[in-house]
């Protein structure tokens, strides 16, 4: 059998595109130390949720596992408010991505304790890029529930969904909703799927400040729908305090 140039060509397109894609999705669910900020930065934070972990002496009942948007919430007058009487932990980091956390959640942050729950909210910085696919960025969150479901088999999983970015609709919203709709799927057992998208819209589909300061990070109102929208279900696993 022969071929023509132009087919053998397009099936070398065609290789090079699955191994492209299959690249992508190796390294969202590959663990690697970050350098977001520089390395002494992200190092400074893990060590200061290792520290974090350590005062909870073995107990945990609800860790937050994320980005920024979970990051900026720790010692925040919200955190205090929802969070202070509970035996929590904040495990965001700026800028991290699901390979990010994945690599600390295999060196030191599941480990010496045991936790009633995880709320888990990651994904969003792996969708910057103009090529990235919503489908490598779900499979990096799959493999962070994977992880923490086999080394805290007793806990239970909040998992949120993305959350809007820009002030209007815009492209980069419509790759996190698809990842929202891949991530949703995860749902059952231990995992319950929590979807806030919504409330951070404005009824013509803007984003208010009061919300996100910034449009991407969190403002206090915008961290207390989070809370609210939680509270009754982590009151439920964890119990009241």
């Amino acid at each position: 059998m022969k071929f023509s140039s132009a087919t053998i060509t397009t099936l070398l397109l065609s290789a090079f595109s699955l191994i492209t894609a299959h690249a992508a999705e190796l390294e969202s669910t590959t663990p690697v130390a970050a350098k977001t900020n520089g390395e002494k930065w992200w190092n400074g934070n893990c060590e200061r949720i290792d520290a974090d972990i350590k005062k909870m002496e073995g107990n945990i009942d609800v860790a937050f596992v994320g980005d920024s948007i979970t990051a900026r919430w720790r010692g925040s007058e919200s955190w205090t408010k929802h969070w202070g009487a509970y035996r929590s932990v904040n495990m965001g980091i700026g800028g991290d991505q699901t390979q990010h956390v994945l690599w600390r959640l295999q060196n030191g942050d599941l480990e010496g304790y045991k936790a009633k729950l995880f709320v888990v909210m990651i994904g969003t910085n792996n969708m910057w890029a103009k090529d990235a696919d919503p489908a490598n960025a779900a499979a990096g969150v799959k493999a962070v529930i994977d992880l923490i479901q086999a080394k805290q088999p007793q806990a239970k999983i909040l998992l949120m969904s993305l959350l809007p970015v820009g002030e209007k609709p815009n492209p980069g919203r419509d790759k996190r909703q698809a990842v929202n709709e891949l991530i949703a799927k995860f749902a059952g057992g231990s995992v319950e799927y929590v979807d806030i998208w919504a409330k951070y819209l404005q009824p013509d589909g803007t984003i208010s400040k009061d919300d996100m300061h910034d449009f991407l990070h969190l403002a206090p109102k915008g961290y207390d729908i989070w809370a609210d929208s939680i509270s009754a279900k982590v009151k439920d696993i964890v119990g009241a305090k």
